[in-house]
C-alpha cells in the first residue's frame, strides 16, 4: 500500500483507476478499506471512469498513529488530506467524507476552497456545526480493559468496531478527546462547491440534513431509507445517489 510522510509521519492512502480524482475521507474508528473498499465504492467509482484516492487519516488504518489529543483534530486532518493532493500533484477534485470524514471534508473546503470540484457529506448533516455529543463515554469504552466493563450503549458500539477493525484504541481515544473546532453556520454558507448531503433516515448522530443544506448555497440532500449511522455507507441508494450527483461534472 503507498505511503506519502508529512512531519515525519507516514500516511497510508490508495489510489486506483484513471480519469477525474475522488478523494475519499472515512470516518472515526474506520479506515480506507472499512469504510470505502470493502462496501464496494472504490470498485464502484473506478468502474464509473474516475481515479479513487482514499487516505487512512492519522491514527487510523496503516497511517500513523499518535497517543496525544493535540496532534488529533479536523482542521489537522484536512491538512493530511489536502497533502496527499498535493503529494500527488492533484490540483483539484471531489471529495467524498463519511462521518467524521464530513467534518474534514468540510475544513478542506473552508482552508483550500479552489480544490474542490464537489463535495459528498454522508452521514452527517447539522451535526458538522453542532458537534454529536459527549465523547467521554466512548473515549472511556476504548481504553476499558474488557468490553463487558463498558455499559454505556454507544461506547460498546465503538468499542467493538475498533476490535473488529484491529484498531489501535490509545490512538482512537486520543483522536475522540481532541479538542472540536467548531464550525460556524456562517462559514458553512461560504462553501460554495455543489455538495450532496447522505444521511440514513435512522441516523440519530447526524443531525437535521435538510436544515445543513439550508445554509448552503449549492446543497442537495439524499436520504437513505431506513438505514442508520453504522450501515448506510454501503447502500445502494446512497451509491447511486452520488453516481448520479457526480455524473454533472463529467
Amino acid at each position: 500500500m503507498p505511503q506519502f510522510s508529512r512531519n515525519g509521519a507516514n500516511f497510508a492512502y490508495l489510489d486506483e483507476g484513471e480519469g477525474d480524482p475522488i478523494l475519499l475521507i472515512h470516518g472515526f474508528a474506520s479506515n480506507k478499506n472499512v469504510n470505502w473498499v470493502y462496501p464496494g465504492w472504490v470498485d464502484l467509482l473506478v468502474k464509473d471512469g474516475r481515479r479513487v484516492i482514499a487516505i487512512d487519516n492519522r491514527g487510523h488504518g496503516e497511517s500513523h498513529k499518535y497517543h496525544a489529543p493535540e496532534d488529533y483534530g479536523a482542521p489537522i486532518m484536512a491538512d493530511d488530506a489536502l497533502a496527499l493532493l498535493d503529494h500527488l500533484k492533484i490540483e483539484k477534485a471531489d471529495f467524498m467524507g463519511y462521518s467524521m470524514g464530513t467534518r474534514i471534508s468540510a475544513f478542506c473546503a473552508l482552508k483550500q476552497p479552489e480544490r474542490i470540484r464537489s463535495l459528498v457529506f454522508g452521514g452527517m448533516g447539522y451535526g458538522v456545526i453542532t458537534g454529536v455529543g459527549n465523547p467521554e463515554p466512548i473515549v472511556e469504552a476504548l481504553l476499558a480493559d474488557r468490553i463487558s466493563d463498558v455499559s454505556d450503549r454507544t461506547g460498546r458500539a465503538f468499542r467493538a468496531f475498533a476490535e473488529q477493525t484491529g484498531s489501535d484504541r490509545v490512538a482512537l481515544a486520543a483522536c475522540m478527546k481532541s479538542t472540536r473546532k467548531p464550525i460556524l453556520a456562517e462559514e458553512i454558507a461560504t462553501i460554495t462547491a455543489p455538495t450532496l448531503i447522505a444521511v440514513g433516515t435512522k441516523d440519530e448522530v447526524a443531525g437535521d440534513p435538510h436544515a445543513l443544506a439550508a445554509l448552503m448555497p449549492k446543497a442537495s440532500v439524499l436520504d437513505i431509507p431506513n438505514r442508520d449511522h453504522m450501515v448506510a455507507v454501503g447502500d445502494k441508494v446512497f451509491k447511486q445517489g452520488v453516481l448520479e450527483f457526480l455524473e454533472q461534472f463529467l
